[in-house]
């Protein structure tokens, strides 16, 4: 059942080291085109769900409720917390890499989105894999041009994603009767803004704690069990 969850965790995995040897040979100033590029692919993935959304009060109430939550267990301390713990177990020798934004950001962009939902539902309802293999090609390409970039932190975010993914493959069955085609949209939606704010973060443009706002990828659901 979870052989597309490991595919795909595999996938990032291997990208992600490949990534770490190319970032040896990588001078500064190719580093930072490298990163603006990325900020700018962020963006384009962003922009390419934003519209996708079937409710548009649902996607602002989920954002506002969702923040309201993140920012109340704090979220985006937490996870920095974990990310700087890690670095303290797995230290870096380059200095101006941040293992906690490598670990955060790529955990971001490889997880929240709507092949996510839908691979791992798939896999679990009908052991059919194909969309999480597609999905592992791209993470790998994607996870080794982070790690070029952004340090090992990128490769531990293959963790996250396995247990993410992993949880929905596992409890197909039940979110299967759960997850319309309208909400995962509106979840895919909700997933683009806050990839597209990422690479805003990235650029430097601004400087929000962008997973205070994740919990509003899950308010969608709760709103199912409140009209039931």
């Amino acid at each position: 059942m979870l052989t597309g969850v490991i595919v795909n965790t595999i996938a990032i995995f291997v990208g992600g080291t490949i990534g770490l040897f190319i970032n040896k040979g990588l001078p500064k100033k190719l580093e930072k085109a490298l990163m603006q590029a990325l900020a700018l692919s962020a963006m384009y993935i962003g922009m390419t769900g934003l519209f996708s959304g079937q409710n548009t009060l649902s996607i602002i109430l989920s954002l506002v409720l969702g923040t309201i939550i993140g920012e109340i267990i704090d979220l985006d301390a937490k996870i920095l917390h974990l990310g700087q713990k890690l670095e303290e177990k797995f230290p870096s020798k380059d200095k101006d890499v941040s293992f906690s934004k490598g670990f955060v950001m790529a955990s971001l962009i490889l997880a929240v989105g709507a092949l996510s939902i839908v691979g791992s539902l798939q896999s679990g309802l009908t052991g059919d894999h194909s969309i999480l293999y597609t999905k592992a090609v791209m993470d790998g390409v994607t996870s080794l041009v982070l790690a070029s970039s952004l340090g090992k932190g990128v490769l531990f975010s293959g963790f996250l994603v396995f247990a993410y993914q992993g949880s929905i493959t596992l409890f197909a069955g039940v979110l299967d009767s759960i997850l319309t085609d309208p909400m995962i949209q509106d979840i895919n939606a909700i997933g683009s803004i806050l990839i597209f704010a990422l690479g805003l973060n990235i650029l430097g443009v601004t400087n929000l704690k962008i997973m205070n706002f994740v919990p509003a990828v899950f308010v969608p659901v709760l709103f199912w069990f409140m009209y039931i």
